[in-house]
């Protein structure tokens, strides 16, 4: 029997592999990306200035797409600020305490991974809707939920709920409690342990987990279809625009909309880039402290 030790070499070489395969892997990758991602995109930029810019501003600047880009940003708006609140929230609870029930506070967050967005909205519809559960009531005092901007809130808001708490839950896992007890030994009170502890600890992770909420959020569709009504210039939404402009067969301008959408995901990606970048430099600075 013959033993072999492994020296920090071979590991390396074996980790690298050989060249013609990490070349082959490499290509691999990249013929996808072409493939998957790049070729769709320029299909949509090439297909919206089909017939110029003059028509492509046009349809950009169009009642009813800015009344859908406005909605949007409103929607994003109000249900991100929420998911993020909740989602530090039931971090903190997840990470810090333990409880009875804790195990389906997990399984609740991670639902809207598990349920349609286009089965959440008829939950609401089923809810709020003129013969929902809630039906009589909203309208005796005059409430409108389904095809209205609160429904619209409520569907955003579900589908995007777990991105903020799901980003948060293992950073702060990892980290630990003892910042925060040392904090409350020396007589620092919940709102001075959590702005001047807690949160410069999480505010990577929060920032990505925020990115990848508005993301969601923006491109929203099948939650939000069921709620909206499709009432054009009042409860479309930019996906919901550019469906109605394509089921019109006004391609041109569908496709002009869907490049807004486009360029609204490029930045969010440069964004969520940019946090996980600042994520990784910290541990790599933590794991050599």
């Amino acid at each position: 029997m013959t033993s072999t030790t492994l020296t920090a070499g071979d590991i390396s070489a074996a980790r690298r592999g050989s060249p013609a395969g990490r070349i082959l892997l490499i290509l691999g990758a990249y013929l996808a990306f072409a493939l998957f991602l790049l070729l769709p995109l320029l299909v949509v930029l090439s297909e919206a200035l089909k017939l110029g810019l003059g028509t492509f501003f046009s349809a950009l600047l169009e009642a009813d797409a800015i009344s859908a880009l406005k909605l949007t940003l409103l929607a994003v708006g109000i249900s991100v600020p929420l998911n993020l609140v909740f989602g530090v929230a039931a971090a903190w609870c997840v990470s810090k305490y333990e409880f009875r029930g804790k195990s389906i506070l997990v399984t609740l967050i991670d639902l809207p991974f598990s349920v349609s967005p286009v089965i959440a909205g008829l939950i609401y519809v089923l809810l709020f809707g003129a013969q929902g559960f809630f039906g009589e009531v909203l309208e005796k005092y005059d409430i409108q939920i389904i095809f209205a901007l609160p429904g619209i809130v409520l569907a955003t808001i579900f589908v995007t709920v777990p991105f903020v708490a799901r980003e948060l839950i293992p950073l702060m896992q990892e980290q630990g409690s003892q910042e925060e007890e040392a904090a409350r030994l020396l007589g620092a009170s919940g709102w001075q342990m959590f702005w001047h502890v807690t949160l410069p600890n999480i505010k990577w992770g929060l920032i990505y987990g925020v990115v990848l909420c508005t993301a969601r959020a923006m491109g929203e569709f099948g939650a939000v279809s069921v709620v909206s009504g499709h009432i054009r210039g009042y409860t479309n939404t930019l996906p919901l625009h550019v469906e109605i402009l394509y089921n019109e067969y006004n391609h041109v301008a569908a496709f002009s909309v869907a490049s807004l959408l486009l360029g609204l995901a490029l930045i969010i990606l440069l964004l969520k880039q940019w946090s996980e970048s600042r994520i990784n430099r910290l541990r790599h600075t933590a794991e050599e402290e």
